[in-house]
């Protein structure tokens, strides 16, 4: 449920009140008990996050993963040697 703020144009007692969105606006001041209560248009609360938190690192581009083929290859790799005890 959101907050709304109020003023009231004949006292000056501004006030914010915490109301449903299908509430209908506030009109009498609680202050002067008189009528004529202006809702005020507010910036709204920041935005919240809610868990155990959010870092940085969180949002870092991910290098897209190597594709592994059958028989690809990889240019780092040195081909396999035959050992020396097997040559006859």
């Amino acid at each position: 449920m959101p907050t709304y703020e109020y003023v009231c144009p004949k006292c000056h007692h501004a006030f914010e009140a915490f109301q449903s969105m299908s509430d209908a606006p506030l009109t009498q001041c609680p202050k002067c008990k008189k009528r004529g209560l202006k809702r005020l248009i507010g910036g709204g609360a920041g935005l919240i996050f809610k868990g155990t938190g959010f870092y940085i690192t969180d949002y870092k581009n991910k290098k897209a993963p190597e594709k592994s083929g059958g028989d690809s290859a990889k240019p780092d790799s040195k081909p396999a040697s035959k050992p020396a005890s097997a040559a006859a």
